[in-house]
């Protein structure tokens, strides 16, 4: 195509004529495939989609085509379809209604900060989706992008991506895209899972019965965890959030906002003399800890260190710890359970061989739980409250098959708002339940019993042991 605003000529299948549309700007491009594009047909705003696909494009166009008319005749809100046809290069496309005054529910949703309007703006798309289910729509790549707001009206996006049936879509296939929605809520606030999922039945005139909660709080879960795996690739490579480095021996990745306005090589090459002139926090044989301030931030730096040939090629085949500790420290912060942010990991190599590795994350204050269980100062009250939020961590992390590897009091942070889970060193996430089962039963009795650096607590963890029988 050529450079913007240029003008676009596609023979329209029917009636058969010629159309001229100036195409005023790229919205999006998908190399191979199509490009979408604003433009104007007659002095109407409208967008044009140009499909490039070799083999699928007239099928894809189709698909899209086909899937327009039918939201239209169920009485669903979609862009109006305008027509079809073929450009001079022989490329298929469609025209179709622009919405004015518009944006997608995603952007939307990002924008806002209230969490009472994010909540109001997925009640809304709770409401369309219920009803594109009620008429037998059932949407295959749910997501807020795929969905156009303009005042009070949603509009759906992407057809293409879309079932149709001859009646009300099945139980289970609306409780599962309902969990997919609810995922754009923190797992923590049941409060509002619950009135989205209220919200959802009333629309299709449902009662939520127990099998129903059931299958909800599993799909939720399923849901969660696809999630995070699509997350956890994107902190491997260079993103809006990372930015992935090689240099020399050394390959890492960086968060952004860690190595804003300063230079990442340059915390490379100087990472062992920060460590060697901060605050040493440990000195050992397999790993040295040390906290540094670099770029104005306080950062805690753990060291890998190079433990001999065979040890080298162990982790080099496994992967190097650093890199462990910082998908483990991304998947626990996307299930919303606290730990230190992780801010880089370095790895230097010698030749095809891992030598050593560094962990960055951010600087925690607090008080280990060993420590505040038995601080004086500790009120009753907040003792009571600080209890629960790790029964509901050590739900969270049971939830999702996690066992932590070293769960003992040290490892536990209490800060001022809640406890925080750190040391991820040995943390599993388990695909076979009855291994996880034993796994946690072990981690379970050792931490009730409150071993912490040899130190046993005597009465101040019952409450743990009580609560996990």
């Amino acid at each position: 195509m050529s450079e913007l605003p240029f003008q676009l000529l596609i023979r329209r299948d029917s009636p058969k004529k010629t159309e001229s549309l100036t195409c005023t700007g790229l919205l999006r491009a998908i190399p191979g495939n199509r490009k979408v594009y604003d433009a104007l047909w007659n002095g109407r705003d409208v967008i044009v989609k140009v499909f490039s696909h070799k083999i699928s494009a007239n099928r894809h166009l189709k698909r899209e085509w086909r899937g327009l008319n039918l939201l239209q005749s169920r009485g669903l809100s979609s862009p109006e379809p305008l027509f079809t046809g073929e450009t001079e290069n022989g490329q298929w496309a469609m025209v179709v209604e622009k919405i004015a005054d518009s944006s997608t529910a995603l952007d939307i949703f990002n924008k806002t900060q209230s969490p009472a309007k994010k909540l109001d703006l997925l009640i809304t798309v709770c409401k369309e989706v219920a009803k594109q289910h009620d008429k037998g729509v059932l949407q295959k790549d749910l997501h807020l992008g795929n969905f156009l707001l303009s005042g009070d009206k949603v509009f759906a996006l992407d057809v293409g991506q879309m079932q149709f049936f001859f009646g009300q879509t099945a139980r289970k296939e609306s409780i599962s895209q309902l969990a997919l929605l609810a995922l754009y809520l923190p797992a923590s606030d049941t409060e509002s899972i619950g009135i989205l999922r209220e919200q959802y039945a009333g629309v299709r005139g449902w009662r939520f019965g127990k099998s129903d909660e059931t299958l909800f709080q599993k799909q939720l879960i399923v849901h969660r965890k696809r999630a995070v795996g699509k997350g956890l690739k994107k902190c491997l490579r260079t993103s809006k959030r990372c930015l992935q480095i090689k240099f020399g021996r050394y390959v890492a990745m960086f968060n952004r906002d860690f190595c804003e306005g300063a230079e990442p090589l340059d915390f490379i090459k100087q990472i062992d003399a920060l460590m060697n002139e901060g605050q040493i926090l440990k000195k050992g044989r397999t790993s040295y800890v040390s906290c540094v301030t670099w770029n104005g931030k306080d950062v805690v730096v753990k060291r890998y260190n190079h433990k001999g040939f065979i040890h080298s090629l162990r982790h080099t085949i496994k992967r190097s710890r650093a890199r462990r500790g910082w998908l483990h420290g991304h998947r626990l912060r996307m299930l919303n359970i606290a730990t230190p942010k992780p801010l880089a990991y370095i790895e230097e190599r010698k030749g095809l061989l891992l030598w050593k590795s560094y962990l960055v994350t951010e600087h925690i204050e607090g008080q280990r739980l060993y420590d505040f269980l038995r601080d004086s100062k500790t009120g009753e009250e907040e003792r009571s409250k600080v209890t629960k939020q790790i029964m509901e961590l050590l739900e969270r992390l049971e939830k999702y098959r996690i066992s932590h590897g070293d769960l003992k009091h040290s490892n536990i942070l209490i800060t001022e708002y809640k406890p925080v889970l750190t040391d991820l060193d040995g943390m599993k996430v388990h695909k076979w339940n009855w291994i996880y089962k034993v796994r946690r039963a072990n981690e379970i009795e050792r931490f009730t019993h409150g071993r912490s650096g040899g130190h046993t607590a005597r009465g101040d963890t019952d409450v743990f042991r009580k609560g996990q029988t």
